[in-house]
């Protein structure tokens, strides 16, 4: 199953390698698609404000994908085809929970990277950009989400066949400087082939 991201593009710099302490951050393979998991306190609020929409919350998931698709309470064949060739727009799925990553989704395949503190900032401030915002450049929330503590916001890029739920994982992962390619990486399998290789690197 195809699901959500940006325009394409290819890594151009390298990761850091100075002194500062590196950051985490978890990527889960959810089946058809994948999200990115960061520590709510590793966040710079000037960066990523909206955090702050779960307070008590440990770690934060991030997800992208086609509206109707996304927000379905029973996803179909026909709203994958559909959000392939006639998008209804793309939106957020923010999560706030406590336990670890592998505790929390123990279905899902979870592969831990290391950013340094820029590249972890630069990443961030990547999916802060995405939330589609009103007049007062407040982000748009649209519903709960599909969790208890989660919610769905409008976004901004455009979804389409070559532009799925995981190029924009990959998207975000290389604007955090990991040598990840959006350019094909259409499926969950593409992201977490090209994430297990970077998370050998950035040990």
């Amino acid at each position: 199953m195809l699901a959500g991201g940006c325009a394409p593009g290819v890594a151009e710099r390298p990761l850091g390698r100075g002194d500062e302490p590196a950051l985490s951050v978890w990527v889960l393979d959810h089946g058809w698609h994948t999200a990115i998991v960061v520590r709510r306190a590793d966040i710079e609020r000037a960066l990523w404000p909206e955090v702050d929409d779960f307070p008590e919350a440990t770690f934060v998931e991030v997800a992208w994908g086609d509206r109707d698709f996304y927000m379905a309470t029973s996803p179909s064949v026909w709203l994958a085809i559909k959000a392939a060739v006639r998008t209804s727009g793309s939106v957020l799925h923010v999560v706030g929970f406590d336990p670890p990553p592998a505790t929390s989704f123990p279905g899902a395949e979870v592969v831990e990277i290391r950013l340094p503190p820029p590249g972890f900032a630069a990443m961030t401030r990547f999916i802060s950009d995405e939330y589609r915002r009103d007049e007062a450049r407040r982000p748009i929330r649209l519903a709960p989400g599909l969790y208890a503590a989660s919610g769905f916001y409008a976004a901004r890029s455009p979804y389409h066949l070559f532009n799925t739920c995981n190029t924009w994982v990959a998207r975000a992962l290389q604007a955090g400087g990991l040598p990840v390619t959006p350019s094909g990486t259409l499926t969950a399998g593409g992201v977490m082939q090209q994430v297990r290789e970077a998370a050998r690197v950035t040990r």
